[in-house]
C-alpha cells in the first residue's frame, strides 16, 4: 500500500489546525480520524486563514464520500486516495480545491530529538484495498528514504540493551540463594541469545535495504544525483522490502514480549520474606490527649474520646473543674489559615449564646490530628445510613524492579518526610487505598496478597480488592473496607502503552474508575518517558493517555478524561526533572531550600505553560526529591548512571507525584503529602497522599413528586458566550449532559459569531436558542450535588471544540448567577465560556441540611462566627479574578480577545 503523507491518524483538531496554520497556503489540507463517528475521517482544509472541516463517511458498502447537505448527491469513492485525488480539481463543492498536502512532521522535528512513533513510520492509506496498485507520486521518494533512515532498529536495540542490562541482573539477584529458581538464569540466557539472533537478522535486512537507497558511489555520480529508481516497479519492490522489514520487527516485538512475560510468569519471583511478620497491633484511638494554649498564656489539655463522643477541657494549675463537651454540642470548627496551629470551637449552651473557644496547638500537624479525630467522632455518631465523607489514601512507588522490604508500615501510614500524619492519627484506617507501582517485579497475586496482609497487620481489617490493572511492571490496586464493598459499582479498568511506538508497555498508564454510591472516582497510575531532555515526550505521553484511556461512563467518552469524574487522582513516576546543575541541586537539598528547586521543576513549569495537567491540584512539596537515591540508604543521591550509550546524568528530582482534579464545588482536602525515609530497596522513595472526600448517595425524596409544571425544578439560561481557540468558522451547538437529566439535551445553532482576532472564534447564544432543562428530581438537597457537562460541537463535523463542567449549587435561587470557566479537549485548553444561569426550585422542595464536612470552615483572619449555624449554608462567594491560565498582558500575548473576562461589570 502506498504511504499517505497527508493522513495523520488520530491527531486532535487543535494539532491539525496548528499544522495547517504553519503551512499557511490556501488549499493546504490533511486528513485525520473523525472524533465523532468511528471509522470516518475529517478532511481539514485551509482557505483565507480559516480551517474548514468536512466529514468523510463510509456507507454500508464501504464506499467513502464527503458529507453533504440534504438533497445534494454525494460522490462515492472506493479508496481515500481516490477521493482526495478527485477533490484536487476545482468546482467540486469544497471552499477551494485540495492543492497542498500537509505531511506528518518528521521525527527529528520533535523538540527532544526523539519520536517513538517512527516505529512503523509508513502509514498505509486508509480505505485502500491490499490488492490495489495505486500510482506512487514522485514526492513519495523522499518519504521512502525517510522511512529507511528512521528505522526503528536502533531504537529497539537501545531499548532491548537497556532492558536486558538492568532487568536480567535483578532477576538473577532474585534467584540467588533460592535453589528452586536457579534454572531461571539458564532460561534468561537462552531467551537473550534468541533475541540477539533476531535483532542481528533484522539489522542485516535493514542494512541491505539502506544500501539500495544509498549505493556507495561518489557524490557527483549520476546514481547519487538521481537518488532513487523512478519506475513504479522499482518503487513497489522497495515498498515490499520495507513491508518485510516491518513485519520482521513486529515479529521480533511479539517474541520479546512473549519471552520476557512467559519467563517472569513461569517463575514465582516473590521472595519468601514477602509474608509480613507480626507486629504490635495499632494503638486504639478511644482517647487522645493534646497539650494546648488557651488565650495568651493559659495551658490546658484537650482529651478526645472518639468512642464516647466527647471533648474534655482541663486547664492546668487553675483548679477549675473539667469541662466535658458532647459531640452534638459542637456546632462549628474553624481552622485559621493565618495561624496554622490555631483552631476555634463553637459550642452550643443551654438557653445561652453560643460559646467560642480558641486553642493554639504546638504545631500545625497536631492541630490537623485534633481536627481529624473530631471529624471521625462526628462520623461515628452521626447515625447516617450512608457516609457523606470518606478518606482516600493514594500511594505511588517506582520499586526499581526489586522486591519490597518486609514492612511497608511507614508508606501505608503516611509517615516520613513532608506533610505527614501525626502519630495519633497515622493508624486510623482509610476507607479506600489506591496503590500505584512502577518497576514492580512481583507477580500480580503475590503483590495484592502482600498489600492486604500489610494492611491487616496495621489496621486489623481485611480489605477487599476492588480492582487490579497491570501493564508489564506498572500496576494499580484499589482496596476498600469491607463495609463499603456494596457501595462500589460500575468498575472499569484500562491501560495505555506509551513505550516505543506506543506499542511497548515499559512506559504507559493503568487506570481504574468506579462509583462510590453517587460519586464517581478515577485513578490513573503512569510511568512516563525518562531523561531530563524528554520534557516534550512526557507531555505527549500525558496527551496520549488522556486521549486513549477508556475509563468512566461510556456515554461520556467524548468528554475530556479529566472531566468525567467527580474526583480524578493522577499519580506515578511522571519523570519530570529539575533544570539545574546537579551540584547546585545538592546544595539546595542540604539546606532544605525546596522552593528554589520547585522554581526549576519541569512539571511545575509545564503546568504553568498549560502544557499538561490543566486545572489539576497538588499538595505543597516539603520533602526532598525522591529520585535518584543510592539503594540501601537515603543519605546519598547517585546522579551518574552508566548506560550502553555512555554515562548519563540523572539529577535529583521529584519524579514521583500525586495530583488531583475535582468537579467544582465538591469537597476534597489533602491531609498529607510526603515520602518515606526508611524504605531503601529502590532508587526511588515511596510517595503518599491522603484525602478527605465528600461523597453523595442515592437521594430519596421525603415526599412523592407532584404533578404539573410548577412542581418541576428548571435550569434556565439568559445567555452563553464562548471563545474558541480555532481558525474554523463553523456554526456550533451546545450539548448538555448530566446524571440529573433523563437524556442529553442540545441547543440550537449559535446566534452570534465573529472572528475579528485571527486564531479565535467568538460565539453567542441568547435565551431563546438555549433549552430549559428539567432535572428528574426537584429537591434542593439533591440539586446542590449535581453538575452539568457542556460540550461545544461544530454543526458540520459534530466534533467537540471543548468541554466544561458547571456546578448547579451556586446557581440555585430566583436570580440568574454568572458562571465562567475554561474549555478542555483531549487534555488541552481550547477556549473559555461564560454566561448567566439560574436553577429554580419549587416551594416545598427547598429544605436542606448541613453535611458532615460543612461544619469545618477556614478563616483568614480572626472573626466572630455566626450566632447560629445556617440551615441552608450559602456557598462561598466566588471572587472574580483573572483566571490563572490566562497570561498577563505584559507577556506580549497577541490575542487580547481571548481575555473574555476582562471588563465584566
Amino acid at each position: 500500500m502506498a504511504a499517505a503523507g497527508w493522513y495523520h491518524r488520530d491527531i486532535s483538531q487543535v494539532v491539525a489546525e496548528e499544522l495547517l496554520a504553519k503551512a499557511g497556503r490556501d488549499g493546504s489540507f490533511l486528513v485525520r480520524d473523525s472524533e465523532s463517528v468511528k471509522g470516518a475521517y475529517a478532511l481539514c482544509l485551509l482557505f483565507q486563514r480559516h480551517v474548514y472541516t468536512y466529514r468523510i463517511l463510509p456507507d454500508d458498502e464501504g464506499l467513502l464520500s464527503v458529507q453533504t447537505i440534504q438533497g445534494i448527491q454525494a460522490k462515492c469513492f472506493l479508496t481515500l486516495p481516490d477521493l482526495i485525488g478527485a477533490y484536487q480539481h476545482p468546482n467540486n463543492g469544497l471552499v477551494t480545491p485540495l492543492l497542498h498536502p500537509v505531511h506528518r512532521p518528521r521525527p527529528d522535528e520533535d523538540s527532544d530529538g526523539e519520536d517513538a512513533r517512527r516505529w512503523g513510520h509508513t502509514v498505509p492509506c486508509p480505505g485502500a484495498p491490499p490488492s490495489s496498485r495505486t500510482h506512487i507520486p514522485q514526492q513519495l521518494h523522499q518519504k521512502l528514504q525517510e522511512q529507511v533512515h528512521s528505522s526503528p532498529a536502533s531504537d529497539f536495540m537501545g531499548f532491548m540493551a537497556e532492558y536486558l542490562t538492568h532487568h536480567v541482573p535483578d532477576l538473577e539477584a532474585l534467584c540467588h540463594g533460592h535453589p528452586q529458581l536457579r534454572h531461571l538464569s539458564t532460561a534468561l540466557a537462552t531467551a537473550c541469545r534468541a533475541l540477539h539472533s533476531e535483532i542481528d537478522f533484522t539489522l542485516v535486512g535493514l542494512e541491505t535495504l539502506a544500501r539500495v537507497f544509498d549505493p556507495p558511489v561518489s557524490p557527483r555520480s549520476p546514481a547519487r544525483e538521481q537518488g532513487f529508481p523512478s519506475s513504479d516497479s522499482d518503487l513497489e519492490l522497495l515498498l515490499n522490502k520495507i513491508s518485510t522489514v516491518n513485519h520482521l520487527l513486529s515479529s521480533l516485538e511479539k517474541k520479546v514480549l512473549k519471552s520476557l512475560q512467559e519467563t517472569v510468569t513461569r517463575h514465582n519471583l516473590a521472595l519468601p520474606s514477602v509474608a509480613v511478620p507480626p507486629v504490635p497491633a495499632a494503638r486504639p484511638l478511644a482517647v487522645q490527649n493534646f497539650e494546648v494554649k488557651v488565650g495568651k498564656c493559659q495551658r490546658a489539655a484537650l482529651t478526645v474520646d472518639v468512642q464516647s463522643g466527647t471533648v474534655t477541657i482541663t486547664k492546668r494549675g487553675s483548679g477549675s473543674p473539667e469541662e466535658v463537651i458532647p459531640q452534638d454540642k459542637i456546632l462549628q470548627l474553624i481552622k485559621y489559615q493565618s495561624v496554622q496551629s490555631k483552631v476555634r470551637l463553637v459550642c452550643a449552651r443551654e438557653n445561652q449564646k453560643n460559646l467560642s473557644r480558641d486553642f493554639i496547638f504546638p504545631s500545625a500537624r497536631k492541630r490537623e490530628a485534633f481536627c481529624q479525630l473530631l471529624q471521625l467522632m462526628k462520623i461515628q455518631h452521626s447515625n447516617l445510613d450512608e457516609p457523606e465523607i470518606i478518606s482516600v489514601y493514594v500511594g505511588t512507588w517506582n520499586m526499581g524492579s526489586t522486591p519490597p522490604p518486609r514492612s511497608l508500615a511507614s508508606w501505608l501510614t503516611s509517615r516520613g518526610l513532608g506533610h505527614t500524619q501525626d502519630e495519633t492519627t497515622a493508624c486510623i484506617p482509610h476507607d479506600i487505598y489506591v496503590i500505584g507501582t512502577q518497576g514492580n517485579s512481583l507477580g500480580d497475586r503475590e503483590w495484592v496478597e502482600f498489600l492486604c496482609a500489610s494492611l491487616k497487620t496495621l489496621m486489623a481489617i481485611d480489605y477487599r480488592v476492588v480492582a487490579l490493572q497491570c501493564l508489564w511492571s506498572i500496576k494499580i490496586v484499589v482496596l476498600v473496607k469491607p463495609e463499603h464493598q456494596r457501595r462500589i459499582s460500575h468498575v472499569h479498568t484500562s491501560s495505555v502503552k506509551t513505550g516505543i511506538a506506543n506499542t511497548l508497555g515499559n512506559k504507559g498508564a493503568v487506570g481504574v474508575s468506579f462509583l462510590f454510591n453517587g460519586t464517581s472516582f478515577g485513578f490513573v497510575n503512569c510511568h512516563l518517558a525518562s531523561g531530563s531532555e524528554k520534557t516534550h515526550r512526557r507531555n505527549q505521553n500525558y496527551s496520549d493517555i488522556v486521549h486513549s484511556l477508556a475509563l468512566g461512563d461510556k456515554h461520556l467518552g467524548g468528554f475530556d478524561l479529566t472531566l468525567r469524574f467527580s474526583h480524578l487522582f493522577w499519580f506515578g513516576d511522571l519523570n519530570y526533572r529539575l533544570d539545574m546543575d546537579v551540584q547546585d541541586i545538592l546544595t539546595h537539598i542540604v539546606k532544605k531550600e525546596f522552593q528554589a528547586l520547585l522554581a526549576v521543576d519541569q512539571l511545575s513549569l509545564e503546568r504553568e505553560k498549560n502544557k499538561v495537567f490543566l486545572r489539576f491540584s497538588e499538595g505543597d512539596i516539603s520533602f526532598p526529591p525522591t529520585y535518584r537515591y543510592e539503594r540501601g540508604t537515603r543519605d546519598t543521591y547517585v546522579w551518574q548512571k552508566s548506560k550502553p550509550t555512555g554515562m548519563r546524568i540523572n539529577v535529583p528530582s521529584w519524579c514521583d507525584r500525586i495530583l488531583w482534579k475535582s468537579h467544582p464545588e465538591t469537597h476534597v482536602v489533602c491531609n498529607s503529602y510526603g515520602c518515606t525515609d526508611d524504605i531503601v530497596t529502590s532508587d526511588h522513595s515511596p510517595v503518599f497522599a491522603t484525602f478527605e472526600v465528600g461523597v453523595t448517595s442515592q437521594f430519596v425524596p421525603k415526599e412523592a413528586p407532584s404533578s404539573g409544571p410548577e412542581a418541576l425544578a428548571c435550569i434556565e439560561w439568559e445567555s452563553i458566550e464562548v471563545i474558541l481557540k480555532t481558525t474554523s468558522r463553523s456554526k456550533c451547538y451546545i450539548e448538555f449532559h448530566s446524571y440529573c437529566l433523563e437524556e442529553v439535551q442540545r441547543s440550537e445553532q449559535n446566534t452570534f459569531q465573529s472572528w475579528d482576532i485571527p486564531g479565535f472564534l467568538k460565539l453567542g447564544w441568547s435565551s431563546k436558542h438555549l433549552p430549559v432543562l428539567n432535572p428528574i428530581l426537584p429537591d434542593l438537597e439533591y440539586l446542590g450535588d449535581q453538575h452539568l457537562l457542556l460540550s461545544i460541537k461544530g454543526v458540520e463535523s459534530c466534533e467537540s471544540y471543548g468541554e466544561c463542567c458547571l456546578a448547579l449549587k451556586s446557581a440555585i435561587g430566583t436570580t440568574a448567577q454568572q458562571f465562567e470557566t475554561f474549555l478542555f479537549h483531549r487534555g488541552e485548553e481550547t477556549g473559555s465560556v461564560r454566561g448567566w444561569m439560574r436553577v429554580r426550585v419549587p416551594r416545598g422542595r427547598r429544605g436542606t441540611r448541613e453535611r458532615l464536612y460543612e461544619w469545618i470552615s477556614f478563616e483568614e483572619e480572626d472573626a466572630e462566627p455566626a450566632a447560629e449555624p445556617a440551615m441552608c449554608p450559602k456557598p462561598p462567594q466566588r471572587l472574580r479574578s483573572r483566571p490563572r491560565s490566562l497570561p498577563e498582558p505584559a507577556t506580549g500575548y497577541t490575542n487580547p480577545a481571548y481575555f473574555i473576562f476582562e471588563g465584566v461589570p
